[in-house]
C-alpha cells in the first residue's frame, strides 16, 4: 500500500496545494494542456481505456457515460455531483477543500472532451463556506486563462459556477439534482429520456453528471496514462479509492488506498481495530445508510474492498462510506436509525417508498418500544421487499435494505425486543 501514488489526497504531502501557483508548481493543469493536444475522441478513449468508474457510488464506467453525449449538439454541459449527503460520506468535502484546482482541472478536461459550454459544481446547501472558496479558486483559474472564452487559444470556450443545494438527500441522485439546478423541486425524473440525451440533461440539454472524486482522478489519468492507472487495484476496480470510516474504531477518517486493499488492513492496521478494549467488530454498513450490512465475519474482513468482491458479499462499496459498529451495539436500534433517516429524507414522488418508509419506522417504532409482536418481524420484511424496484430512483431500494439485511444476518437482535405469540397468549393478549 506505501508504494502507492497518491492521486487524490496530494494535500497530505504538499503544503498549501489548494493555491493555484502551487498547484500548477506541482504539474497541476497539465493534464488539461495535454487533453487540448489530444483532442475529444483521445481524451474519451483514454478515459474508457483506464476503466474508470464513478465514485458517487454506482460505479458506472466513466469514459462511456462520456461518449454518450452526441456530439452535434450545440449546447452541452456537465454538472459535478458534490452533494455527499450519503450518510458516513466526508470524502468530497476534503477534496474540495484541499486539492480544489485537481477538481476544476478534471471538470474541465470532461467538459472539453464533450465539449459542454458550461460546468455546474452543485454542492449540498450546508457546504456554503466550501462553496465560497471554490468560487475564489474558479476566479483564480479564469485568471490564469483555463476558463472562459477560447480557453488557451483552442477556439473553446467554457465557463464554471458553483451552485447550492437546500440539503436534501434525493438531490445527490442525478436526475433529482438537474431539477434543483433548474429551480425545481428535488424530485426525481421519469427516464428515457436520459441526462446524456436531448430533453433529459440540464435544461433539457445533454449533461454528463459525473461524482467529485471521479473527475478529480482524470487529469493524473491523462498525464499518466491509462495503463499506469490500470497497474493499480484490479482490472474491475482500478485506481485509488477515498474510504470514509467511522464508528467504532480508534483511527476514524478518510484514506486512499488501492481498491484491492482488504477491510481487515484497512480496519486493523490503518484504523487500529476496534475503539475499546475487550470489544471485537460486529457489523459494517460498506456504502453508509444505502447497502446491505454485513457482519464482519473473518470471511468479509479478508475481502478486497472492490466493486466486484464486495457483490460476492452480497453488498456493495458504494461511495466507500464504512460505518463500523462493536459487539455493543443494538442492530435493530441501527435500522430504526437508519429508516428513519430514509422516511425523513423520501421525497414522496414515489408511493411505495412514501408509504413503505412511513409504515417501516411506525412498526419499528413498535418493535423497539417492546410492544412488537413476532410476526411484526416477517410484517416489516415483506413490506421492505415490496418497495424494491418499484420507485423511480433508487431511494426505496436503500430504504428496504437497512429492514432486509438487518433481519437477514441479526435475527437474534429483533428477536430480544418481540414477544411471541405464545407470551401473548399466556398474558391472555
Amino acid at each position: 500500500m506505501s508504494d502507492t501514488p497518491k492521486i487524490l489526497l496530494r494535500g497530505d504531502e504538499i503544503e498549501n496545494l489548494r493555491e493555484i501557483d502551487v498547484y500548477v508548481d506541482n504539474g497541476g493543469y497539465e493534464g488539461f494542456k495535454k487533453a487540448l493536444q489530444m483532442g475529444s475522441d483521445g481524451v474519451i478513449n483514454e478515459v474508457k481505456a483506464a476503466n474508470l468508474r464513478g465514485r458517487g457510488g454506482a460505479g458506472f464506467p466513466t469514459g462511456v457515460k462520456w461518449s454518450f453525449i452526441p456530439k452535434d449538439e450545440p449546447v452541452k454541459y456537465v454538472a459535478v455531483n458534490a452533494d455527499e449527503s450519503e450518510t458516513g460520506t466526508f470524502k468530497d468535502r476534503l477534496i474540495m477543500e484541499t486539492n480544489p484546482h485537481q477538481l476544476i482541472e478534471g471538470a474541465l478536461i470532461c467538459a472539453y472532451a464533450i465539449k459542454a459550454t458550461a460546468v455546474y459544481i452543485y454542492l449540498r446547501g450546508e457546504f456554503w463556506d466550501v462553496a465560497h472558496e471554490l468560487d475564489k479558486r474558479i476566479a483564480e483559474a479564469r485568471e490564469a486563462g483555463y476558463l472562459g472564452e477560447n480557453i488557451l487559444d483552442s477556439g473553446w470556450s467554457c465557463e464554471m459556477y458553483t451552485h447550492l443545494g437546500a440539503g436534501a438527500y434525493i438531490c445527490g441522485e442525478e436526475s433529482a439534482l438537474l431539477n434543483s439546478l433548474e429551480g425545481y423541486l428535488g424530485q426525481p425524473r421519469v427516464r428515457p429520456p436520459f441526462p446524456a440525451n436531448k430533453g433529459g440533461g440540464l435544461y433539457k440539454e445533454p449533461t454528463v453528471v459525473n461524482n467529485v472524486e471521479t473527475l478529480s482522478n482524470v487529469p493524473w489519468i491523462i498525464v499518466n496514462g491509462a495503463d499506469e492507472y490500470k497497474k493499480i487495484g484490479t482490472d474491475q476496480s482500478t485506481g485509488t479509492k477515498l474510504f470514509c470510516v467511522s464508528g467504532h474504531v480508534k483511527n476514524p477518517g478518510v484514506y486512499e488506498l488501492p481498491f484491492n486493499t482488504t477491510f481487515r488492513e484497512l480496519l486493523f492496521d490503518v484504523c487500529g481495530g476496534p475503539r475499546k478494549e475487550g470489544t471485537s467488530f460486529k457489523a459494517m454498513l460498506p456504502s453508509g445508510g444505502s447497502g446491505p450490512i454485513v457482519p464482519l465475519t473473518d470471511e468479509v474482513l479478508d475481502s478486497p474492498m472492490t466493486y466486484e468482491d464486495t457483490a460476492k458479499l452480497e453488498t456493495i462499496i458504494g461511495s466507500a462510506s464504512l460505518i463500523i459498529m462493536d459487539d455493543t451495539v443494538d442492530i435493530t436500534w441501527v435500522a430504526s436509525k437508519v429508516i428513519k433517516f430514509f422516511r425523513h429524507e423520501s421525497c414522496g414522488k414515489c408511493t411505495p417508498c412514501r408509504e413503505g418508509t412511513y409504515w417501516l419506522d411506525k412498526v419499528v417504532d413498535r418493535i423497539m418500544a417492546g410492544e412488537g409482536r413476532e410476526r411484526d418481524i416477517q410484517l416489516i420484511d415483506n413490506v421492505a421487499k415490496n418497495m424494491q424496484g418499484l420507485t423511480l430512483c433508487a431511494l426505496a431500494d436503500f430504504a428496504a435494505n437497512p429492514i432486509i439485511h438487518t433481519i437477514r444476518h441479526f435475527p437474534d437482535d429483533f428477536m430480544q425486543h418481540v414477544k411471541s405469540d405464545e407470551e401473548l397468549a399466556a398474558a391472555g393478549d
